[in-house]
């Protein structure tokens, strides 16, 4: 059993050992011929590009995430007058809702696809440095011995990145690791209160929805700061970069797209009518406006086609008779 889901593991893994090791080479080969191939800044630099490239190309992902979060807050109300109707049917519950969510195009799970498409791809990286520390000899992708030798030994601010805080006694690793799980920690909690402070109307911060997106806030940030420490250095700038360019996408998209009713909704209304007020244009109505971001963020699927019912050739001659 054990070797059918080994054999499992690495089929999935493998493809990923591929894709992963071939982006971080191709940045180490540019910043290796400016910082040198065997520098700890050469390398910092590629596991930042690959970092980059990652969240790049999850950005399509990230945009569902948005729209259904979004949707998840402004179908509050409606899943509120749903629990008070059926709270005493709880299968009637269950169906009612999921029904909801159907029409709205909502997916409630769609806001952990970012993390969990990421945490394979984590988890590869994690394995291409402990396989450079204890097996250079055996590379995994397209790494070669050179390279795992020059990552495992590559040192940046004078600490090894291949290291984590509890496997060394070097003072400067420890430092720049608690460094580091500090700023994953602190943009994974400022990320999440970003999105629950600015971004969520009054309605949503009450009921289910509410009380998992304020478990989130602090369990998360605990389950980083207290695994973060087993993490080596170079993962700990993979997933610190991670949560940055999260923080600075979310931010982007609650300035720019905020969810109707809420705080960061206000604020553009500010905004847009200091701008109309500068251009010399109407200021915007702002029942026009809510009412048009309401219909565009949880728009209901048309009803679907009734088919008319199928007759018998007595029926249909039936009704032709004058009469009938």
């Amino acid at each position: 059993m054990l070797d059918f889901f080994g054999s499992i593991g690495s089929f999935i893994m493998t493809p990923l050992y591929f894709a992963i090791s071939f982006v971080l080479t191709s940045f180490h080969t540019l910043f290796g011929g400016i910082f040198g191939p065997a520098s700890g800044v050469a390398w910092v630099l590629s596991i930042i590009g690959l970092t980059l490239v990652i969240r790049a190309a999850l950005i399509p992902l990230f945009v569902k995430q948005i729209k259904s979060s979004r949707n998840m807050q402004l179908i509050q109300p409606k899943v509120k007058e749903l629990q008070k109707k059926y709270g005493h049917d709880r299968e009637r519950l269950a169906q009612e809702t999921m029904k909801l969510y159907k029409d709205t195009g909502t997916n409630p799970f769609a806001s952990c696809l970012p993390i969990i498409l990421q945490m394979p791809i984590f988890l590869s990286l994690f394995r291409l440095i402990d396989q450079a520390v204890k097996n250079p000899d055996k590379p995994k992708g397209v790494m070669t011995e050179t390279l795992n030798n020059q990552f495992r030994d590559a040192h940046f601010l004078g600490a090894k990145i291949s290291d984590t805080f509890v496997n060394t006694d070097d003072n400067g690793v420890r430092l720049l690791a608690a460094i580091l799980v500090i700023a994953m920690t602190a943009t994974t909690f400022l990320t999440q209160r970003q999105l629950m402070s600015k971004n969520m109307p009054a309605d949503a911060l009450s009921g289910p929805y509410a009380q998992q997106q304020k478990m989130l806030l602090y369990v998360l940030p605990v389950v980083f700061a207290v695994g973060g420490i087993a993490f080596p250095v170079g993962v700990l700038f993979y997933w610190t970069t991670s949560n940055l360019w999260t923080m600075g996408q979310q931010f982007y998209v609650i300035r720019n797209n905020p969810a109707p009713g809420t705080p960061a909704f206000k604020a553009k209304e500010e905004r847009d009518k200091a701008k109309a007020a500068r251009k010399g244009l109407p200021e915007p109505t702002t029942g026009e406006a809510e009412s048009s971001a309401v219909a565009t963020e949880v728009e209901e699927r048309p009803a679907p086609r009734v088919q008319p019912k199928r007759q018998t050739k007595a029926q249909r001659q039936a009704k032709k008779k004058p009469g009938s």
